[in-house]
């Protein structure tokens, strides 16, 4: 392995001492730059003995060149001596089965393959600069704060290995400085230069112009991201305490008392209104999210703002706050208001 003067900035923080982790790598600069950075920090100290695999997900797109991909991937990691799992998936059946675009499709198929490892960590390359056009995006689709927090550097699932982000601080152009210092090459996915596709499009042609105004606008955002995923994570909890005492589960059954449905992938409940009154405004939103949440629906903040406009709350046009009003949400939500309460229900 070639020796350089440049030391990659890993988060290994992020990782626990004699843990199993699995780099992702597509064989792009970022996953390169990765491995090789993770190679070379496991033989100092603050590795503290990693067992170090790698994995590569073949997306049955691209033709050869995704076979040649697959193929550097290889070399490289005979090279370096990191055990490799290599595991193809058909993108367009996932397309065409689930309805999905073309990154909505492989991104899925991607973790459900890569979470299938026998691995405590898993590690992807996400940037500096992914952050960043990560937030401008969420910005541009009007996502609730939440979103704004763009991409986490630690994501702990139900199941599967925690995934873990140890260049998120690092800016793109370090990471090829980095690789072009350790005289390594590094493949180029051609349908990253296609801009019909949302991601490319923001990268090539609208970040450039945001960081003409500027130059340290990536910092900027990772920033702000950084702070929305703290406030996030504070509201969420008090969202969680405070719907355990107002929740009011099932439907309201004539003669007193609630009903709850036993129907599969069927729930309802309501809400108080005098007591969603009482609350901050920026509580009270948070608590209508996590109780319709509850019924497996995650709100989106257009529709956040037509629950609460029903609820009398604020105004958003077509909706009216009268008693008997009511909502037909996506995947079978029902949203109405009675005299008292605020009442959802699903399935």
């Amino acid at each position: 392995m070639a020796k350089g003067t440049l030391i990659l900035p890993l988060e290994m923080t992020l990782l626990n001492p004699g843990e199993r982790v699995c780099c992702a790598v597509s064989g792009g600069a970022d996953s390169t730059a990765m491995l090789l950075a993770m190679v070379e920090a496991n033989g100092r100290k603050e590795a503290a003995g990693l067992t170090l695999s790698a994995a590569h997900v073949h997306h049955g797109l691209r033709g050869a060149e995704a076979d040649d991909d697959a193929t550097f991937v290889r070399e490289l990691c005979a090279r370096w001596g990191v055990p490799l799992t290599v595991v193809s998936v058909d993108t367009a059946a996932r397309m065409e089965a689930e309805g999905e675009g073309l990154e909505e499709a492989a991104r899925h198929l991607r973790y459900e393959a890569l979470r299938a490892l026998e691995v405590e960590a898993l590690a992807t390359a996400h940037t500096l600069d992914d952050q960043a056009e990560t937030v401008v995006m969420k910005l541009l689709r009007g996502a609730w704060t939440e979103g704004l927090g763009g991409i986490s550097p630690v994501v702990q699932g139900m199941a599967g290995p925690r995934l873990v982000r140890p260049v998120l601080r690092v800016r793109r152009a370090e990471i090829e400085a980095f690789l072009r210092d350790r005289g390594q090459g590094w493949r180029e996915d051609s349908s990253n230069r296609d801009t019909s596709l949302t991601r490319n499009r923001v990268r090539h042609e609208l970040m450039p112009v945001l960081r003409s105004f500027n130059p340290g606008l990536d910092g900027l955002l990772a920033g702000m991201a950084e702070v929305a995923r703290e406030e996030e994570s504070y509201w969420r909890e008090e969202a969680e305490r405070t719907l355990r005492q107002v929740l009011l589960p099932g439907k309201p059954v004539r003669g007193g008392g609630r009903a709850a449905s036993t129907a599969a992938g069927s729930a309802s409940g309501a809400l108080e209104l005098e007591r969603l009154k009482a609350m901050p405004a920026a509580l009270r939103r948070r608590v209508v999210r996590a109780a319709i949440r509850e019924a497996g629906v995650r709100l989106s903040a257009e529709e956040t703002a037509k629950v609460l406009a029903l609820a009398g709350f604020g105004g958003y046009p077509g909706v009216t706050g009268k008693i008997g009003s009511r909502l037909e949400l996506r995947e079978g939500l029902l949203v109405q208001r009675s005299a008292r309460e605020l009442q959802f229900s699903r399935g």
